[in-house]
């Protein structure tokens, strides 16, 4: 009887292993979007394959972003540096108009924060309402991201006023 013993452990073992494997498989599966679990294994793999690359993809991508902004990985001028900023100064400016919508966005460092609180102030003067302002920082730059909306009292050049005004911020 000794010898059925260790035919049918390896015959558990190998049932545990390809369960396991299945759950793998289906927990894989359950990571990517819009993934159909009836398709065929070798099928999901390649999905979920080809998802893992896109999302390193858009990792480098943002990395290549995050240095431009910051001006890291190049010189002065070069093309690594975001459009609309200039990598030499020390508060950068940039305003996106979307109808009455407004992103504007402020690269400081540490010792310009009252640009912040200016750009604010400059908002509410113009008749903008701040609908959602963040901030985060990376070594000695702090990067502002200000929404606003142009409010229904505002004259129709209200986004052009804003972005003149605080353009008198850069330096």
């Amino acid at each position: 009887m000794d010898k059925g013993t260790p035919k049918r452990s390896r015959k558990t073992m190998e049932k545990e292993r390809r369960n396991n494997m299945k759950n793998l498989y289906s927990q894989l599966n359950s990571l990517i979007p819009n993934q159909d679990p009836s398709r065929p294994l070798p099928d999901q793999l390649d999905e979920a394959t080809n998802y893992i690359k896109q999302l390193q993809g858009n990792v480098e991508n943002l990395r290549q972003t995050r240095d431009g902004m910051m001006g890291v990985g190049g010189s002065q001028g070069s093309s690594s540096t975001r459009p609309g900023y200039s990598s030499n100064s020390s508060v950068q400016i940039e305003v996106n108009e979307n109808g009455s919508a407004l992103e504007v966005t402020l690269v400081t460092g540490l010792e310009c924060q009252f640009v912040f609180t200016e750009a604010v102030r400059i908002l509410h003067e113009e008749n903008a309402e701040v609908v959602n302002a963040s901030y985060s920082v990376a070594e000695n730059t702090v990067f502002h991201t200000i929404h606003a909306q142009i409010g229904e009292a505002a004259t129709s050049d209200a986004g052009a006023r804003i972005t003149r005004r605080l353009k008198n911020f850069e330096i």
